[in-house]
């Protein structure tokens, strides 16, 4: 019996959300030359850029004071405001003079060192990424990288968008000198990055690029920027015109700021000036969202930066959205309405052909499953279990794979459970193994039958000690008051069992057996013109063989 190890790793989601944001205002909208005109001027002005000096953003001094904007969001509790506007998600707004405050405390009293800060925001920044944007489907990203810390939260999520398998260039025009950020640059060129002058981009970014990362300019930014930087920022806001244009959508992710926008106020052409900042499809926060996120009306908007000690909080009142799980960012925008009818997968995936597989369908089930592991997808012994009673009525559950061999698939679970009561008046099972991330699913039918109680032991005290606890409280499909009936049960038997003797195996645990009568490969193509390959035992000389046969998609 081959016993099956899960490997937890990072994966990508599969939703896609088809719903497009423009960035043209309603005017320009409203004529159909109005981009042609836009883009005309942008390559125009792409050429001629302005003698004056970059404005360069620099740490603010201790006798310096604060800069203070006439906005209808200011109050008087230092620049900190609540909002449950965004999906009924509580969530503080702040200031310019409050980022700088809390930043302060952060590199001060509490310990923080400028690189763990940036570090972690980068790091949230290319989950935020990830955790939309595939890149199976987005593959080519421009990190577009300012003089201070936000271009360094820049460098950083460039260097781990590389390790989770996205090709970033990098787009750094005014290098600091300081140890830190050649320290970044120097751990880029490691990992073979490339680096591009801004005039080595091509005149429509959509040309070459599936991202945009804004990280230009951050919290501490006043005035307007000057070249190269006003050159990019018009560059990044031309790219609504080449998605018109050109049908092509290139995805713009801007750090903490949309470049161009006033950190309170927002983007300067919602006050109708002739300035106008990069209007991003998503936004990622850091720390908590600025006021300027208020006018923020992407479709996806993320918290990062994990990392805010209860001390923050509490001197500031602010209101932060729980982390999920593990992840490094949280959503706290709505997300995008979509059309479930217009989700589709465009699939590309080696041909499926039967002179390539294994005459034999356990063994080709063993090189997918293997395959699946080194490709590091989360528990893809996971399987869909479907059974029928005796009425008729299908029921489907995931369970996990803990072991196969010739005999057959095998699974652990309670016998008084809806799924055990189904089986003892129905042996006839399913499974279903659902591999998104290589286009990949394993169909097995075939009879299922209680494994040896010698057999169910052996595995059950293999079990974490918690596990086995769970076991034995849960009355598995019964219905229960509350959470806290079975919660005190295991407390209970937590405590009868802290001295570490051996907890019994209940008699009403065991495992099950699937020995299949039927195999089916299916591989995604594009065009929907799918592999599917079945396998069927037939008689063949007085001896039972695997029949292979092709089926129509």
């Amino acid at each position: 019996m081959q016993a099956v190890r899960s490997r937890a790793a990072r994966t990508m989601p599969s939703t896609r959300f088809l719903s497009r944001l423009l960035f043209t205002s309603p005017s320009s909208l409203s004529k159909t030359n109005s981009c042609s005109q836009s883009h005309l001027q942008f390559i125009i002005s792409s050429y001629s850029f302005s003698s004056a000096s970059l404005l360069l953003s620099s740490p603010v001094k201790p006798d310096a004071s604060p800069i203070r904007f006439s906005s209808p969001f200011l109050s008087s509790r230092r620049g900190v405001y609540s909002s449950s506007r965004m999906d009924q998600i509580d969530v503080s707004y702040i200031g310019q003079q409050a980022a700088k405050e809390i930043d302060e405390i952060l590199m001060g009293p509490l310990g923080f060192s400028v690189d763990q800060l940036m570090e972690l925001a980068g790091l949230s920044v290319a989950a935020a990424i990830a955790e939309v944007y595939k890149p199976s489907e987005n593959r080519k990203v421009l990190v577009i990288c300012g003089p201070g810390n936000n271009g360094g939260d820049g460098l950083v999520a460039a260097r781990h968008l590389y390790h989770f398998g996205y090709q970033p260039v990098i787009c750094y025009p005014k290098r600091s000198s300081s140890r830190l950020f050649s320290g970044l640059v120097t751990q880029l060129k490691s990992l073979e990055i490339s680096f591009v002058s801004e005039e080595e981009l091509p005149p429509m970014l959509s040309d070459e690029y599936d991202l945009v990362v804004d990280a230009m300019f951050g919290f501490s930014f006043h005035g307007t920027p000057r070249e190269p930087f006003a050159y990019l920022i018009r560059a990044v806001s031309a790219l609504t015109c080449a998605n018109i244009q050109h049908k092509k959508e290139t995805k713009v992710v801007s750090i903490d700021i949309p470049s161009g926008w006033d950190v309170e106020l927002g983007d300067p052409a919602q006050e109708d000036t002739d300035v106008r900042g990069i209007r991003p499809h998503m936004l990622v926060s850091l720390t908590a969202p600025k006021l300027c996120a208020k006018k923020f009306t992407g479709p996806h908007h993320f918290l990062g930066g994990r990392f805010v000690p209860p001390a923050i909080v509490k001197q500031f009142n602010l209101k932060i959205p729980p982390y999920p799980g593990s992840s490094m960012c949280v959503r706290i925008g709505k997300p995008p309405s979509v059309d479930i009818s217009a989700l589709r997968e465009n699939y590309v995936s080696p041909e499926l052909i039967e002179s390539k597989v294994s005459a034999d369908p356990f063994d080709q089930f063993k090189i997918w499953f293997d395959e699946a592991l080194a490709a590091g997808l989360r528990e893809p012994n996971a399987m869909a279990l479907s059974t029928v009673g005796k009425d008729g009525k299908p029921s489907s559950r995931i369970v996990l794979l803990k072991g196969f061999d010739k005999q057959g698939f095998v699974w652990y679970t309670n016998y008084g459970s809806r799924k055990a009561h189904e089986l003892s008046e129905n042996p006839h099972a399913s499974l279903l193994f659902h591999w998104n991330e290589l286009n990949r699913e394993v169909r097995i039918e075939g009879t299922v039958t209680k494994v040896s109680e010698e057999e169910s032991e052996k595995y059950f005290h293999s079990r974490p000690r918690g596990s086995q606890l769970g076991a034995i409280v849960s009355k598995q499909s019964t219905v229960l008051p509350d959470r806290t009936a079975i919660y005190n049960a295991y407390k209970e038997l937590e405590q009868k069992y802290c001295d570490g003797t051996e907890i019994p195996k209940p008699e009403y645990w065991g495992g099950y057996r699937l020995t299949p009568t039927l195999f089916e490969f299916w591989q995604g193509q594009p065009s929907r013109l799918h592999d599917r390959l079945q396998y069927t035992v037939r008689e063949v000389e007085g001896k039972q063989a695997w029949l292979i046969e092709r089926l129509s998609p």
